[in-house]
Parts: structure tokens; C-alpha cells; sequence
């Protein structure tokens, strides 16, 4: 019982994670604007000026990468609260109750990974290069300390109850 206990917890921080970076990002957003331009235009790089591609200059583009960050921080949070309340229902419930009430916990901690993998690990780390200045490794070390943080929640989360 104290484990079912532990993941709903894990998926409740997991949760408020991703809230609050949501929110913080919206409380900064002209910020995340200027982030996500001064990543994808490649701005800066000394290493690897050249790139395979392209870079991206278009503000328009920019706040669309910024929205759909937000948009996914936020349903990451929301899918892992929704989780959390749908495993404290079940808590008293056989296993099989218990591991259908995780559903929604482990898809939002997929979104999470999808976020901090996908889009900062492999678009902005990968394929604009933003290692190459401090701002842009200072957000790759911070993307990956929230994907692993999902990653883990969701190995936990995913482990059969008994």
C-alpha cells in the first residue's frame, strides 16, 4: 500500500513541476520569445557556424515554438494531476483498479519527456546546437534534469501494482 502512496506522489510533483515552470514561463514570456529566437537563429555559435539546415529567424515562428512549449508543459501538468486524483480514488482498489488509475499520470509524464527530450534535447540541443552559448547550456542542463525527472516517474509510475 505505501508504494501505490509513493506514486501518487511522484505523479502529484511531477505535476506541480511542470505547472510551475509553465507558469514561470508565461510570467517571462517575452523572454521565452527572445530564448527561442536567439536559439534557433543560431546566434552566437563559434564551434559549428555552419549548419546541415537552416536556422530560424521569423518571430512569428518563435512564439510558436514558445506556445507549444507552454501548451505542453501545461498538458503535461494537467495529464499528471488528473493521474494523481484518479490513483488516490483507487488507492482502496484491487491492483487492476490501481494500475488503470496510473493512465493518465504516465501519459503526462510522456508529454514531459516529449517536451525536454524531444524539443529541447533533440531540436534545440541536437539541431540548433545551443550547447555552443551559455544561455542555450544552461537551459540543455536544466531540460535534461526535468526529463529525467519524468523519465523516472514514469519508470515508477509503470511499475504493476500488486
Amino acid at each position: 500500500m505505501h508504494i501505490r502512496y509513493l506514486k501518487i506522489m511522484i505523479a502529484l510533483i511531477s505535476s506541480m513541476m511542470c505547472l510551475i515552470y509553465v507558469l514561470q514561463n508565461l510570467a517571462n514570456i517575452n523572454a521565452v520569445h527572445q530564448y527561442f529566437m536567439y536559439v534557433m537563429s543560431g546566434a552566437d555559435h563559434v564551434a559549428y557556424k555552419e549548419t546541415f539546415a537552416f536556422y530560424i529567424t521569423s518571430p512569428t515562428i518563435g512564439w510558436l515554438a514558445a506556445i507549444l512549449i507552454c501548451t505542453l508543459e501545461f498538458a503535461a501538468g494537467i495529464l499528471l494531476l488528473k493521474g494523481s486524483y484518479d490513483m488516490w480514488q483507487a488507492r482502496n482498489s484491487d491492483a487492476a483498479n490501481f494500475n488503470t488509475a496510473k493512465k493518465w499520470a504516465e501519459i503526462g509524464a510522456g508529454v514531459g519527456i516529449l517536451v525536454w527530450f524531444g524539443f529541447f534535447g533533440v531540436a534545440g540541443a541536437a539541431f540548433f546546437q545551443m550547447w555552443q552559448t551559455q544561455m542555450g547550456d544552461g537551459s540543455m542542463s536544466g531540460a535534461f534534469q526535468l526529463f529525467v525527472s519524468c523519465a523516472v516517474a514514469l519508470l515508477f509510475l509503470n511499475q504493476a501494482d500488486k
